[in-house]
């Protein structure tokens, strides 16, 4: 236990790659408790000191991407660069005992073999540590923290993800029979990665937004393409992310296209898919997919009427200006953000309707013959 505590002094600093472990509940409490012997040693020492808490920088200035040698994917991921959270610095004070705070109630979940999201962990923190934790941003922010110093998986803190997309959920699901609602993605993690999967398609086609899966659904789309369809209803959440990547393994050889609005959330979400996300560097390349751009892109504008354009908003400007900052943007997707922001304009799939309800189906199927996509 001593040469344990001893070289965890560094709060695991003396690990070079930057990744989350998945570590089992045992494994995650013994980092927990040798964290917290490791800052008892030093208050107990005859030259006391609070000191701070090296964590793994998840800005973008710290970000890589890693492109396999053996695939297409690449990957967001974090170099050994440390941002720290300290007691004696005003700004910090509060985020320090909040980490603290933070592993104590993942200690407690894990004694317990529970299971908890990060919605449930917010209230819970807030009823027993409103002090400390008063928003949702405030929790998930210090969960990556826990991350970072630990260098272990959310899903290893006991921490799951919340359902929100949609695709088939259970032992066994029929695709075709799922409705136009489709089936809610579980958030255990752990299920997602026992799934038995097994079909008939050519391919895979992640929608952007539920009303446009809801119409594809309807339309039964997937009868004229084979596909699986999934959304995760905006900006994608842990959960399908983690199944997307999961399907991608199970069946290497199909294709991953994405249908998004052509604007910069759209780009954001499409890029998200595919690379991962700083804030999740450490766990980023769990999600990664190689993701092609299928539509809507700046070659469709002629197939939309120009009153169905809507002007840009100044949040739009911004996520623009973070793309084009990127490190991880490909040069095509590039020349697309910089025309959106030249013209000042967006496009919603949804304007692609006007040539009729059932236009999707054909669009997206004349794309996919022709090899249209980047």
């Amino acid at each position: 236990m001593e040469d344990l505590s001893r070289s965890s002094m560094q709060f695991f600093s003396d690990q070079q790659l930057c990744y989350a472990d998945i570590l089992s509940p045992l494994e995650v409490r013994a980092r927990i408790e040798v964290s917290v012997l490791s800052f008892l040693k030093i208050l107990n020492s005859p030259d006391p000191a609070i000191s701070d808490i090296p964590l793994i920088n998840r800005r973008s200035s710290n970000s890589r991407i890693s492109q396999g040698m053996l695939t297409e994917v690449s990957r967001i991921f974090l170099s050994h660069s440390y941002c720290t959270r300290s007691l004696t610095k005003a700004n910090a004070a509060q985020a320090f005992v909040r980490v603290w705070k933070m592993m104590e109630m993942c200690f407690q979940i894990l004694v317990q073999e529970k299971r908890v999201t990060q919605r449930e962990l917010f209230y819970k923190l807030l009823c027993e540590s409103p002090e400390y934790f008063t928003s949702q941003l405030q929790v998930n922010r210090t969960i990556q923290d826990v991350v970072a110093l630990l260098r272990c998986s959310r899903y290893s803190l006991g921490i799951m993800a919340s359902s929100r997309g949609l695709e088939p959920n259970g032992e066994a699901v029929d695709c075709s029979q799922c409705g136009s609602s489709g089936y809610a993605i579980s958030g255990d993690l752990n299920l997602l990665d026992n799934l038995m999967m097994k079909t008939d398609a050519r391919y895979i086609i992640v929608v952007e937004k539920h009303a446009i899966f809801h119409r594809l659904v309807e339309d039964r789309v997937f009868n004229q393409i084979p596909s699986i369809l999934i959304t995760a209803k905006g900006y994608p959440d842990i959960a399908t992310r983690f199944l997307l990547h999961r399907i991608s393994r199970v069946f290497p050889d199909l294709p991953i296209f994405a249908l998004v609005d052509w604007n910069p959330a759209g780009l954001a979400i499409l890029c998200t898919f595919k690379f991962g996300s700083i804030g999740m560097g450490l766990e980023a390349y769990r999600y990664a997919c190689n993701v092609k751009w299928l539509g809507v892109r700046g070659d469709d504008l002629q197939l939309i009427p120009e009153q169905s354009l809507v002007p840009l908003k100044p949040r739009d400007l911004q996520v623009a200006k973070s793309l084009m900052s990127s490190k991880i943007l490909q040069e095509n997707y590039r020349e697309d953000l910089a025309l959106m922001v030249q013209s000042g304009q967006r496009a919603e799939i949804e304007a692609l309707y006007y040539h009729g309800y059932d236009y999707l189906g054909k669009y997206i199927a004349k794309k996919i013959v022709q090899a249209n996509y980047i």
